[in-house]
C-alpha cells in the first residue's frame, strides 16, 4: 500500500465494493449522512471545561456519520488507511495505544516540552486530505473520493470512522521532520492526536524554537498558551516520575469515592487508574 507505483492505480470503487455512480450520490446529497451535537471541552487534568480568553466555555462538535456512508468510511479506513504505516511515535487513534502509552515514553525523563495544536481536526481541510494522498502517490480520482468521503463542512468532523486515522496521515510529514530532529538530538518525541510531548534527560531549551518552527512552518497553528517546559508537569492527563505514573489527583480521589459504592456498580475511575499503574509492574 505505501508502493507509489500500485497506489497509483488502485480504482477506488473496486477498493471499497461500491459502484462509482452510487459514490457520486453519496457525495452530492453528503449533508443527508450526517447528525450533529456539541459537547463541552474538558482540562485532561482538572476536569474543569475549557475557556476562552473572555471566559466563553469551549466546545466541541460532534459529527457522526450514518449509514451507508458510515459502512463506506469503515471500509476506507479498514482497506485504505490502516495499511499506511504509521512511526512508532503515533499513539492516537491507534489499536494497543493510548493516552497512557503516550505518557509512558517519558517517564524518568528530566526535561519535558509540552504543547498541543489548535482546533486540530477543524483545520484539517479537504484539499489538505487531497493533497495528502496525491503526495503518498494516490490518483487523483482516489484521493477525490477520499476528500469527499471523510469531510464535512469543509473540514474532518469529529466523531467518524475515518477521522483519527487521516488526521495521524495529514500529520505524517511534520511527524517524519520532528522525528528526525528528534532522533539526532537525543529526544523522545510522541504524539497523542493533537498533544505533542518532547522529553530528553539533558536540557535541551535551546532547541525549543527550532521544534516549534518545525510545526509552525506547516498548515498547522500551535498554541503556545499551553506550551510548557519543565520537570514537573502531566503528559496526556497523566503524571510523570522518575520510576512510575500515576493518574492525576482529581481521579485519584474519584477512585476513592468509587470504594463506598456496591460491586455491581461499574468503577470507571479506578479501572482507568488501575490501567495506568499497571504499566508500573515489571515484567518477569
Amino acid at each position: 500500500m505505501n508502493s507509489l507505483e500500485s497506489n497509483a492505480k488502485l480504482h477506488f470503487p473496486s477498493i471499497i465494493g461500491v459502484a462509482n455512480a452510487q459514490l457520486k450520490q453519496i457525495v452530492a446529497l453528503i449533508d443527508n449522512y450526517y447528525s450533529e451535537w456539541t459537547t463541552v471541552k474538558k482540562d485532561k487534568e482538572t476536569g474543569l471545561p475549557k475557556t476562552y480568553l473572555d471566559g466563553t466555555i469551549k466546545k466541541r462538535y460532534i459529527r457522526p456519520s450514518l449509514s451507508q456512508l458510515k459502512i463506506i468510511q469503515i471500509r476506507i479506513k479498514t482497506r485504505v488507511l490502516e495499511k499506511i504505516e504509521l512511526p512508532d511515535n503515533i499513539h492516537g487513534g491507534r489499536k494497543k495505544r493510548s493516552n497512557i502509552t503516550n505518557a509512558k515514553k517519558h517517564q524518568g525523563k528530566k526535561y519535558i516540552l509540552t504543547t498541543d495544536l489548535q482546533e486540530f481536526y477543524p483545520s484539517i481541510k479537504p484539499s489538505l486530505i487531497y493533497q495528502t494522498f496525491i503526495d503518498l502517490g494516490f490518483n487523483s480520482q482516489f484521493a477525490f473520493y477520499v476528500m469527499r468521503l471523510v469531510t464535512w463542512k469543509g473540514e474532518l468532523p469529529q466523531g467518524t470512522p475515518t477521522s483519527a486515522h487521516i488526521a495521524n496521515i495529514v500529520f505524517l510529514k511534520i511527524d517524519y521532520l520532528l522525528i528526525e530532529f528528534c532522533r539526532e538530538n537525543n529526544i523522545t518525541y510522541t504524539r497523542y492526536v493533537d498533544d505533542l510531548t518532547f522529553s530528553s534527560q539533558a536540557d535541551f531549551q535551546h532547541l525549543i524554537p527550532n521544534i516549534l518552527q518545525t510545526i509552525e512552518d506547516s498548515d498547522f497553528v500551535l498554541s503556545r498558551r499551553k506550551t510548557f517546559y519543565n520537570n514537573k508537569q502531566t503528559v496526556t492527563g497523566i503524571r510523570i516520575f522518575n520510576n512510575k505514573i500515576d493518574a492525576p489527583e482529581r481521579i485519584i480521589l474519584e477512585t476513592e469515592t468509587e470504594k463506598d459504592l456496591p460491586d455491581y456498580f461499574p468503577k470507571y475511575y479506578t479501572r482507568y487508574r488501575d490501567q495506568i499503574l499497571k504499566t508500573n509492574q515489571k515484567k518477569k
